[in-house]
Formats: C-alpha cells, structure tokens, sequence
C-alpha cells in the first residue's frame, strides 16, 4: 500500500495527461538532424555591472535588455554590419564575450577547436565599445583561457604550455613562463585528469588589483603515456597524451604567483608532495593580497585551505600561511560546488568571509566561516541536498540555492536571510514542481529563471528579487504544442523497495493507453547510470533520449530509469555506501529492479533489457552477466570494464589505492564474469575515446571470445566519448543501430 501511495504522489508530480491525440510519429531523423524537438533557449546572459541591464549573444551580436521591463533597450555590438565590412574583413562566428569591469571592452572569441572535452583553443578579439572597433589580439597563433585583467588594461592566456600576459594598448605580449612542454610541463592550464574529474581548465587567476597572476604548473613528465591511432591518412597517426591509471604517478602541481610590478618575478609556493598531491581549486580573496589555495592528499579524505598573505613585495615577496578551513571524512571529501568570499557588514564592520558548501552534517548545505577558520553560522541545514548557490546578495544578507528539498527529484530555488539570529527561508517556486535554475543580476535585484519538469520544455521567466514575474522571456510553446502533436509526455515517477528494504526512485515512460491495472506483457528497456553521486530520476526535461523513450514507447516498449544505492540527491551516507566495492550494490540493484518489473502485470519478464553509456554502459555489461537469469538483452556503450584502467582521481575516490583494495578493484569487474553471458549483447566504442579508453572494449571482446559467447561489436573510428559530429549523423548512426537491436533482440 505504501508503494502504491509513493508511485500516484510521484506521478502527480510530473503533470502527466496531454490532452492532444498523437497524430504523428517520432524519427530518428526528428530527433538527431532535423531538430525537431530542439528547445529554444536564451543565450549567454552577462548582468550589466548596474544591475538594471543584461546582455545576450546570438549571431548577428550583443544586445542589451532591462531587467526591469525585460525589453531590449540597445545593441551593443553588431557583428559584420554592412558599415564594418567596408572596412575590414568579416569576421568569424564569434562563440563567447565577456566584459571588462567598465563595460567599455568586450573580450570576443571564435574558432573554437577542441583539445579535450572541456578544453579548447581560439581566436580571440579586443572590442572597444567606444570606437566600434575589433581588434584581434591572437596574432601569433591561437590561444587558450584569454581572460581580462580587472581594471581591463591587459589580458592574460595560455599558449603552447606557457603562460603569457598582454598590454592592450600595445599590443605587446610578455611571457610569464618558458619551460612549457608538451607531455612534461603545462603552465596556466591543467592536464587530462584535472580537466576531466576536478572539472578546471583554467589553471592561473588574476589578483583583484591586476598587479599579480597566480597560476598552476604541471609538471607530467613522470605519468604514464596513453597511446591511440588515428586514422584516415595513409599511415595513421598516434595521438600521445599523458593519461594517469589507478596506482599510478599524478603530475607534481605547484602553485606560483607572478608579481607585474616586481620585475615580473615569479615565486612558488609550498604546495607540492609529500604533504598533498592535488589542488583542485585556488583563488583570490577580496583582498588582492590573500590567495586562498585548496589542497587534498591523495586518497580524498583530507582536504584543507590555506591562505597565503603576501607581506613584501620590494624584496623576496615574501608571504605567510594560515589555515582557513579542513574537512576529513573516512571515505571522502567532494570538492565543494561552491566556494567564494564575500564581505559581510558596512564600514568598519565589513569583514571578509567565507561562504562553503560541504556534507560534513551528512547533507551538502552551505556554510560561513571567517578569515580565522571559525564557523560563522551554518545557513542552510536538513535532511536534503542543497545543489548549488546562484545568487549571494551581501547587501541585503541573503543567499540564493537550489536544493532538493521537496523531494529527491524535484530542485527547488530558495531565498534564505541570515542577517539575523534566526534564517528566515523563502521558496521562490513559481510553479509547486519541477526543475528550477537562476541567474542573478549583479546586486541579486533581479533574477533570470529556467524552470521545466519531466513533461514540460523550458520555460524562461524575469522575476524581480521576491520572485514576482516580471516577464516571460521564452516560453517554448511552440515545441510544447509539437510534443503534444507527437503524444509524448508519458513520463511519471515512482519508487520501488528492494528486498534489504531500500526505496529506490524510478521513472517510466509506457505506451499510449498505457494502464498498470490490465496485464499487458510489455518488453521493458531498463535506462541506467548509476555511478556515485549521478542522479538520473529528476523531474527535468529529458532533451534528445525523452524523445527517444517515446519512439520505443510507440512500438510498444516501457522505457524505466532508476536512480540505485550510491547515487546523488539523498545525502553522504547513501552516496557513499559503494565506497572501495564500487558496482556491486549498484549490479545488485539492478537486478532487483529488473526482478520487480518481472513481478508486474503488465510486464513481459521474458523480455527485460538494460542499458547504458560510461558507467552505464560498465553496469549494463555488469548486470547482464551476473543478472543473466533476468536480462534478455543488453548494450553497453563506451563502457569501463576493469576500473584498474580508469583514471586515478575518479577510481581512487571510490575504491582508493588498487594496491591497498585489490579485492575492490577485480570482484566487479565484467572481464571476471564473460562465461555467464547467455542473453543478447551489443557493445559499442568509440576508438578516439581519451576518456573510457577503447582497451576496456577491446580486452572484453576477447574475454568473451575466449569464452565461446556471441556478441554484437560496434567501433566508431576516430570517435571520443560522446560518439558525436556537429552534423548529427554520427549519433543519428549510433541511435539507428541500437534502435534495430532492441526491435530484433528484445
């Protein structure tokens, strides 16, 4: 009965029931080339530093709106104007902008071309929005993280692994390092592994004041190499890069600042091994003579910041240390989601703080500390996520999050005020359900939303700071209107026990007519990610596979989705249950969901398939082996087979060292497990993969080779981890082709 009750409460949420009959069928085509579903959005909103003002980007320029009426009030950069192509070349597709702190220079960049998933290099230009003028500053070859200065008279990049520093009235570019290798030293950048798994690419920060540059150095020359061919010329190429596998040597990372003013010396700082082997995050404070560095040792359970106070610039430039802030747990510590300093009072009562995001109560909520390390007050608490903090007014003592605080699937926006003793809290939902993002004005007077639900495409909305709307800015009635001419909107959620008495959250997609009363025998396509922290069950728009789940829908599958043990939204302790045996629970639940399903009416227990792509693809090919009495079919997509051959950072967090946690490494490996496949099983790589290399697939392949199973083997030459081309055909390919094997196997 109580199952009962948590699947109609979950349902309710999801604002399931279009009232169109389908009249049209989803393509692949619809879905990968012809953009069919393809929500519209806004782009590249940039708050004016008066707080009354926004910028948007599109192709034709910058245009600048009132955050009090949400009209367009003026143009403030047109690109290729007929008056401009006059007199100079036309300019190329510009891709982002930012503004220097007087708005009277904007930073412009194009060209993009990708090094890795993150990471990039461009074309960048100087805008002068007084003279009308473009001035493209990436004279000697393309650069990488062009950022301005604060007072907006010089930029900073990276450029063959070494950082450089730029006068823009003259043009003149002064190199900060020298020492740059590929493969062996990076300086203002970060190698693979901190790009893919701490999530910074960035590696060097300009002080508050534009006299110093603090910046990191890699130096790789002791991790290992990774090797992949690359093919399409005559001979294919190697493509070598530095990649470090569980056990294995990081790069040694220090710490440097550069000083403009002190013949542009350089000085390191005391960050390297032994004591820490990574600093996944650095700034400055408000003070432009406070930088704060965050260190973790290598196992991830011991993080600390450190300020670093710069007392003497004439000589040595000198500096002291002091403990900001630490944190242990005995599995380990996430880099927090949000970390920034903030000035709290007016006069001589300002102070500096800190605002931090941490699980230290066993939930992420938000915390302020001062510049001595003690807890100021604890602003957010509760048995429920906060996701992330995208407005902080210090004005009027209000912080702005997002949480998961009504319901797991559901992100809330929130106002709390911590001028007082007591935090006074104020939801700002505009709608009960759903999905909720924010851009805050500068000063917070104004914020822009992006809500959706599981059924509902993005809307966007002006609120002023209350949350009173202002204006809706894109509603994306247009494609709510298609979606209802398809018959999508199917989706609806629920929650099912597991035998060692866990409740696990799921969502279903079914058939039109769809009626959990009537036994039906459906086939049932089981969609899984699963590894820690991820959260796949949210009540959000679903983008490219929603529509997908539909089409399989129209033949007569039920798509479900289901969030195991170890995922995100329901605090430390759930997430990390799968600390050092990581896949085991997660194989185990998705057994489990499959053995409920079989136990439904209106599911054919015969014909339950699973898939998934990375760590979902790992757990499919996991689950069909061990669950092979339950799992008639199955694809794994990119998937990581031995988690010895993963990168460091990302293994290690979960299952430390594989010298300390042999046991942890090998008992869930798939390769251990190739004998038991008995059901129908497509496995699908990408041989460009920098990221789940295509070793994983090709060690399985033989695996289950030596083993006498049949299999189905899909490579895609040259392909990374996203399987993707900007034309679409590639994932149109990749669709095309598990698409018939679901019609043909399950």
């Amino acid at each position: 009965m109580k199952k009962l009750f948590v699947f109609m409460a979950f349902a309710l949420l999801a604002g399931i029931g279009m009232t169109s009959a389908q009249t049209k069928n989803i393509t692949l085509e619809d879905i990968w080339t012809k953009g069919t579903f393809r929500a519209k959005g806004i782009g590249a909103i940039r708050s004016m530093a008066d707080g009354e003002h926004y910028c948007t980007m599109s192709r034709t320029g910058i245009a600048k709106y009132s955050y009090a009426t949400g009209e367009k009030v003026a143009d403030v950069c047109l690109f290729n104007t007929p008056q401009m192509s006059k007199k100079a070349k036309p300019l190329p597709p510009m891709e982002s902008y930012e503004f220097s702190a007087d708005e009277q220079k904007i930073l412009l960049s194009s060209g993009f071309e990708p090094i890795y998933r993150h990471s990039g290099v461009s074309d960048y230009y100087i805008y002068d929005v007084q003279e009308k003028t473009f001035t493209l500053i990436s004279r000697t070859g393309k650069q990488r993280l062009t950022t301005l200065s604060p007072d907006g008279t010089k930029v900073a990049f990276v450029r063959d692994n070494n950082l450089y520093w730029m006068d823009l009235a003259s043009l003149e570019e002064h190199a900060i390092t020298t020492d740059g290798k590929v493969n062996e030293i990076i300086n203002g950048t970060t190698d693979w592994v901190y790009e893919e798994e701490f999530a910074i690419t960035q590696g060097f920060q300009w002080s508050p004041d534009s006299k110093k540059i603090a910046y990191m150095r890699f130096d790789e020359s002791k991790v290992k190499e990774y090797n992949m061919q690359m093919w399409g010329a005559l001979y294919p190429e190697d493509y070598r890069y530095k990649y470090p596998k569980a056990g294995e040597d990081n790069s040694e990372v220090t710490m440097w600042v550069y000083n403009l003013g002190l013949n542009h010396t350089a000085r390191y700082l005391g960050t390297s091994k032994p004591d820490w082997e990574y600093i996944p995050r650095f700034q400055w404070t408000e003070d432009p003579d406070v930088l704060a560095v965050m260190v973790m040792n290598r196992l991830q359970n011991n993080m600390q910041i450190l300020a670093y106070h710069f007392t003497n610039y004439s000589k040595d430039f000198a500096y002291d240390v002091t403990n900001l802030y630490a944190e242990h747990c005995d599995t380990y510590v996430d880099v927090p989601d949000t970390w920034q300093f903030i000035t709290v009072g007016k006069g001589k009562k300002a102070k500096e703080q800190m605002l931090i995001t941490s699980e230290k109560d066993g939930y992420r909520h938000i915390y302020l500390y001062d510049m001595n390390g003690s807890l100021v007050k604890q602003l957010t608490s509760g048995n429920w996520e906060v996701c992330d903090v995208p407005g902080i007014d210090v004005k009027n003592s209000r912080i702005y999050y997002t949480s998961r605080e009504d319901l797991a699937i559901n992100k809330s926006l929130y106002m709390v005020d911590f001028s007082g003793k007591n935090l006074k809290k104020t939801c700002l939902n505009h709608k009960r359900f759903g999905t909720y993002n924010a851009t805050f004005s500068n000063g917070c007077k104004y914020y822009i939303c992006t809500w959706s639900d599981a059924n509902h495409a993005p809307v966007y909305t002006l609120h002023d700071a209350k949350g009173k709307l202002v204006k809706t800015l894109q509603d994306n009635a247009e494609l709510q209107q298609k979606m209802a001419d398809y018959g999508t909107g199917r989706k609806t959620f629920g929650a099912f026990g597991t035998s060692r008495g866990t409740l696990l959250n799921y969502y279903l997609i079914t058939p039109k007519g769809f009626d959990p009363a009537k036994q039906t025998n459906y086939p049932v396509l089981i969609y899984v990610y699963g590894g820690p922290g991820n959260q796949q069950v949210t009540n959000s728009y679903g983008y490219n596979d929603y529509f997908w789940y539909h089409m399989l829908s129209e033949k007569g599958y039920v798509v479900m989705c289901f969030d195991g043990r170890g995922t995100g939204g329901r605090g430390a302790d759930f997430k990390k249950q799968t600390y050092r045996d990581l896949g085991r629970m997660e194989c185990e639940d998705a057994i489990e969901a499959a053995r409920w399903l079989g136990q439904q009416n209106w599911v054919d227990k015969d014909r339950i398939g699973i898939w998934g792509w990375s760590f979902g693809g790992y757990l499919s090919t996991l689950s069909i082996l061990k669950g092979n009495d339950v799992f008639k079919a199955a694809i794994a997509v990119a998937p990581v087979m031995n988690w010895r051959y993963y990168d460091n950072i990302y293994t290690e967090r979960f299952l430390a060292l594989p010298q300390d946690n042999a046991k942890g490494y090998d008992d869930n490996s798939p390769l251990n497990f190739a004998e038991r496949l008995q059901g129908n099983y497509l496995l699908i790589h990408g041989t460009g993969d920098d990221n789940v290399h295509f070793q994983n697939s090709a060690e399985m392949v033989e695996k289950l080779e030596n083993a006498g199973k049949q299999f189905e083997f899909r490579i895609y030459p040259n392909k990374n981890h996203s399987i993707y081309d900007n034309t679409g055909n590639t994932r149109l390919n990749l669709y095309q082709l598990m698409t018939d094997f679901i019609l043909r196997k399950l």
